[in-house]
């Protein structure tokens, strides 16, 4: 036997019935944004068998995007969890046909109660969609496996759901930022680092005056063991850099620098960042100016230097 040919046959069968879902989208895709965007408490998200799979999945996509949202088992519901449900929350129910048993009670609780109600379903004449304020269909598609196991059907559900997740996310203008909150850890947490989280400030940052003597200025440098100095001046607005690269090539060169002041030796303008910067984007600017430290400013005050981001930082915290 070909499992490969298998596994084709039904990746085409899904494609196929992601392509009905595209084409069938109408308003009330926009409706059902506007309502979950406005939503003043949760969205609870219910379904029966495999669609309370994905429902669960979908309400997890929709918390981590900024939406409060959490699911419920369909049995439970019938048996005390509708006390779970307010009248400011939104209720989304996801049944393939629609007129599952384990709805109705449901469905009846949310229409008593004015709660408001969102429909996914595939068939426009089922209790579900008739009872609903706003009905998304999701195409009638042929499921692999003996024509019935649920398939095609559940990815069009997820697709509908993660399209909703994300369309929300774009109303409430949720950046990398908002999303690092809902993420702290894991494989996205490291991905969303920031340069704040990662630089060093205060006493760790290797400040010094620009009209300090270049011999006092290295003595500085060695003890702050970073190779860098952050050149400021009387107004401790930031003016330039130094770094024992340049001090290298000018001892190649025999130039005698030390009573020079700091202020005639430093590169004007070192590159700064600013703090709220992904670690990523800071670790690219470094590879392509081909230096090791960037300066940090926070956008409110760009002249001065709140912290420093070495390469090392970033590599220690194996952001690459």
């Amino acid at each position: 036997m070909n499992y490969m040919s298998i596994a084709k046959s039904v990746i085409n069968l899904e494609i196929k019935a992601l392509q009905k879902l595209k084409k069938s989208l109408n308003k009330n895709f926009d409706k059902a944004v506007s309502a979950i965007v406005n939503c003043q408490s949760k969205v609870i998200l219910c379904g029966v068998g495999k669609s309370g799979i994905i429902a669960n999945k979908i309400s997890a996509t929709l918390s981590s995007v900024g939406t409060p949202s959490f699911s419920l088992s369909a049995n439970d519901c019938s048996h005390g969890d509708l006390g779970s449900i307010t009248k400011k929350d939104i209720l989304i129910l996801i049944s393939y046909s629609g007129n599952s048993i384990e709805l109705k009670n449901i469905i009846n609780y949310a229409n008593r109660n004015k709660i408001l109600l969102i429909g996914i379903t595939s068939k426009k004449n089922s209790d579900l969609y008739k009872n609903s304020d706003i009905g998304l269909i999701t195409p009638e598609v042929e499921e692999a496996g003996l024509k019935m196991v649920p398939t095609s059907s559940t990815i069009n559900q997820l697709s509908i759901g993660d399209a909703l997740a994300v369309s929300t996310l774009k109303k409430k203008k949720i950046n990398n930022l908002d999303f690092k909150k809902f993420h702290p850890s894991g494989s996205i947490g490291e991905k969303l680092k920031t340069v704040e989280d990662l630089m060093l400030t205060r006493n760790k940052i290797p400040f010094i005056n620009e009209n300090v003597l270049m011999i006092k200025a290295l003595k500085i440098m060695t003890e702050k063991k970073l190779g860098t100095l952050i050149v400021r001046n009387k107004k401790n607005y930031t003016t330039g850099i130094i770094t024992d690269g340049q001090i290298r090539r000018l001892n190649s060169k025999n130039i005698n620098f030390n009573l020079l002041k700091v202020k005639n030796v430093m590169t004007k303008n070192p590159i700064k960042i600013e703090k709220n910067t992904l670690a990523t984007k800071a670790l690219a600017i470094m590879n392509e100016k081909k230096i090791t430290c960037l300066c940090v400013y926070d956008e409110k005050k760009k002249s001065y230097t709140i912290g420093i981001i070495h390469v090392h930082n970033i590599l220690e915290n194996k952001i690459y």
